[in-house]
């Protein structure tokens, strides 16, 4: 399969044969890697990573992943895009130095826009709407686990508007998964997705559910699936709003035990599963908190798969990279 010169800015733009290929390269250059083999698939390719949000797993997969596949990296937070100069003169100077273009941050608009005037590939390493890199990753741990994807259910708790429960639901829902998102109602994905998407499960064998009811949707899960309950870039004052509105979703004991011996527990991290760090102490000793959307307990357990997930970020990410601007064996 040849997916050479194209973006990747959702995967609502790759059908399930492309998401389930790159899947596949991503499972054999893992092997290389564990092996100390590394590619040449990058040798000479200039990559630009642009990024207006902060990030560990993201950046450190991509500077890695493009490094072991003799790309070099320019890692940029102060341009003057969208501020002294627009996304499309940006776009048209990047194109003109760079074989290819990651981009973090905000509105999925600005991504799209990169990916109209650069004319290289543009690769989405999270918007307020997407996260597919991060999807490609989650694939492959489950796939890794289980041996298979298809009939899997996958529960994601949470606040599902936005790019997690969005991915998340079009990822399953085109791999013939279940996909719930168990969440109360005012949390629920956007109904228009939400409708595309059971087009999608429709033709591939899976299923797209909204539940309030954590017992019902979370019975016999194979994953549940949580993340942060207040993104980056949005005001301090939801964090009142949202303990108080998600706390009845937050991943317990008894939630994986409702699951079953055989689920996994999965987390795009970062996750406030303790007081460790600084923002989870300011809102612990603020709202009498120990813990947020998953206990410390879930997240240290054996049915706990998060470090496998963010490795897999660096895998998963290059085979994107390979896959769309290098020379894949396996075409």
């Amino acid at each position: 399969m040849d997916l050479k010169g194209r973006s990747f800015l959702t995967l609502l733009d790759f059908n399930k044969e492309e998401i389930r290929y790159m899947l596949d390269l991503a499972h054999e250059l893992k092997a290389k890697k564990k092996k100390g083999i590394l590619g040449e698939e990058l040798k000479g390719k200039n990559i630009v990573l642009v990024f207006d949000k902060s990030s560990t797993r993201t950046r450190c997969s991509f500077e890695v992943a493009a490094m072991d596949e003799g790309a070099h990296v320019t890692y940029l937070t102060n341009s003057h895009m969208n501020k002294k100069e627009s996304i499309e003169d940006t776009a048209k100077v990047f194109g003109r130095m760079y074989d290819a273009i990651e981009y973090r941050g905000f509105g999925q608009e600005i991504v799209e826009e990169l990916a109209k005037y650069a004319g290289v590939p543009v690769w989405n390493g999270l918007t307020n709407e997407y996260h597919p890199t991060q999807m490609i990753a989650d694939m492959l741990t489950i796939r890794e686990h289980f041996g298979d994807l298809k009939g899997r259910k996958l529960v994601y708790m949470g606040d599902a508007r936005y790019n997690m429960g969005n991915s998340l639901m079009i990822a399953c829902s085109k791999l013939g998964m279940h996909f719930v998102a168990c969440t109360t109602k005012k949390y629920f994905p956007n109904q228009e997705l939400v409708d595309l998407c059971r087009t999608y499960a429709e033709a591939s064998g899976g299923s797209v559910t909204l539940t309030e009811d954590v017992q019902t949707g979370t019975k016999d899960a194979d994953v549940i699936y949580t993340d942060v309950w207040v993104s980056m870039g949005e005001p301090d004052e939801v964090w009142e709003e949202r303990i108080k509105d998600l706390t009845p979703y937050k991943v317990t004991a008894d939630v994986m035990k409702n699951a079953g011996e055989k689920a996994i527990f999965l987390h795009c991290l970062p996750a406030f599963h303790d007081l460790k760090t600084k923002i989870g102490k300011e809102m612990g000793e603020r709202f009498n908190l120990t813990d947020m959307e998953v206990t410390d307990e879930v997240f240290e357990s054996a049915q706990s798969h998060v470090f496998d997930e963010a490795e897999n970020r660096m895998h998963t990410i290059k085979a994107v990279m390979v896959a769309t601007l290098g020379e894949p064996e396996n075409k």
